[in-house]
């Protein structure tokens, strides 16, 4: 099978197409013939050879995609040949076949396209905790947004939303200032212009915000203290412009801040669980209470072109590469 790999870390010219033997599922497993696949930057930090997710050369990337059984192993009585499903957490989804957990599957519900699968698994589940758990969004909460026009980002915005609270999203262009607007945020920061903590100010009158989901990291994280308010909170979960330097957790102390790192998978702690969260985003996809954009679908051996258009955050929304 045909199958894209790293073999040697940097940038996308350690990605290579090559031919690998098609696996085959063991006990609890489950072969899947894949039809989209989602790019995410977890995919490029490792591509990077990220020492927090060291990953041995070389490897298949990608850790979500969707597509259709083909095969089962042994003890798997979840799922049958021929249901349509996605996942999240497996490692190895730039191909055209993958062995995934049957613990990790999602059964797809009518309706649910390939493509909306591949973009809505790891991102609105992700959403969905950083809205729900990681700190409770409460009505008439202002929450800062980074990366707002990002797949989480217009996945968050229209959850915030529907709760009640105040959405002021970072944006580094104008053309993702339009849509992320459309998508229901109140307040629009272009941080690659603008002083945000500054911006933020002035737009609570001085208070600052209840609640920052920061996914950019190290270009964001000094400023978040100064843009939150007295007693508020900093979810950290992801590092998109590298990891956070060091800091004096003291600086905390200040405004009796809460600061929070987040993982969708400590969040996922049984199969149940994972079926009960996504049931709850392919209900509201379906009613279309919430939208899924997708920004680009690229083929399977465009993969290069596909993280490399991720990594210039020229994008809005979701990437998605599309098994033939």
């Amino acid at each position: 099978m045909k199958a894209i790999q790293v073999v040697s870390y940097g940038d996308v010219d350690c990605l290579e197409m090559r031919d690998v033997p098609k696996p085959l599922p063991k006990r609890g497993e489950v072969l899947i013939r894949l039809k989209a696949v989602g790019v995410n930057f977890i995919d490029i930090y490792m591509r990077k050879g990220d020492p927090m997710i060291p990953i041995p050369l070389p490897f298949t990337p990608g850790v979500e995609g969707s597509g259709i059984i083909e095969a089962v192993g042994e003890d798997v009585t979840e799922v049958r040949v021929g249901d349509s499903v996605s996942y999240l957490g497996s490692l190895g989804s730039y191909a055209e076949y993958a062995v995934v957990p049957v613990a990790r599957t999602i059964p797809l519900r009518p309706g649910i396209s390939f493509e909306e699968a591949a973009a809505f698994t790891l991102q609105g589940l992700t959403a969905q905790y950083l809205v729900n758990d990681s700190y409770k969004v409460k009505p008439g909460d202002n929450v800062l947004v980074h990366a707002a026009a990002g797949g989480v980002g217009l996945f968050l915005i229209q959850m915030l939303k529907r709760i009640g609270a105040r959405v002021i999203g970072t944006v580094s262009a104008k053309d993702k200032g339009v849509i992320t607007k459309s998508f229901g945020a109140d307040d629009i920061i272009f941080y690659s212009d603008q002083d945000f903590a500054l911006e933020v100010k002035r737009l609570t009158n001085g208070r600052g915000v209840d609640y920052i989901i920061d996914g950019v990291g190290r270009d964001t994280f000094t400023k978040n203290l100064e843009a939150c308010c007295v007693r508020g909170h900093i979810v950290v979960f992801g590092h998109a412009s590298g990891q956070i330097d060091s800091f004096s957790p003291n600086l905390l102390q200040l405004k009796s801040i809460t600061l929070t790192g987040g993982n969708l998978m400590n969040y996922l702690g049984s199969h149940e669980e994972l079926l009960n969260r996504a049931a709850v985003l392919m209900k509201e996809i379906k009613n279309e209470s919430l939208k899924v954009h997708i920004d680009h679908v690229f083929r399977l051996e465009q993969a290069r072109e596909a993280q490399k258009l991720l990594e210039s955050r020229k994008s809005t929304g979701k990437i998605v590469l599309k098994i033939a």
